[in-house]
């Protein structure tokens, strides 16, 4: 079974609440993908055309700054532009997390 299948049928619940909005081109007419494979990473959320990632993070990013900032950086380098959730942000702000999706969006065009 390959990784990307895998996390796509195990969503967060911050993810599955995420992608119920993301999903069907419902922001901005955007088509985005769940854990979408971008070199030797796979990344939460994807708008390839749009170049733009999305990933939530939970508790578990607090011990790995290191490894999120070397992601990060590789992702920027293939030309991606990163937004960066706390799956908290999700649950509790849901409205304000599509917000700045839009706008980075709309920043794109």
């Amino acid at each position: 079974m390959n990784r990307a299948g895998e996390l796509r049928r195990n969503l967060t619940s911050a993810e599955q609440r995420l992608w119920a909005v993301l999903r069907n081109q419902q922001i901005e007419g955007v088509r985005f993908r769940r854990q979408h494979a971008i070199g030797n990473f796979i990344v939460d959320f994807c708008a390839p055309h749009q170049k733009l990632i999305i990933e939530l993070d939970g508790s578990q990013h607090l011990e790995q700054e290191e490894y999120d900032a070397e992601r990060t950086a590789f992702l920027q380098s293939q030309g991606y532009q990163v937004l960066r959730f706390w799956n908290l942000d999700v649950i509790k702000d849901l409205r304000g997390v599509i917000s700045a999706i839009e706008s980075a969006l709309k920043n794109e065009q």
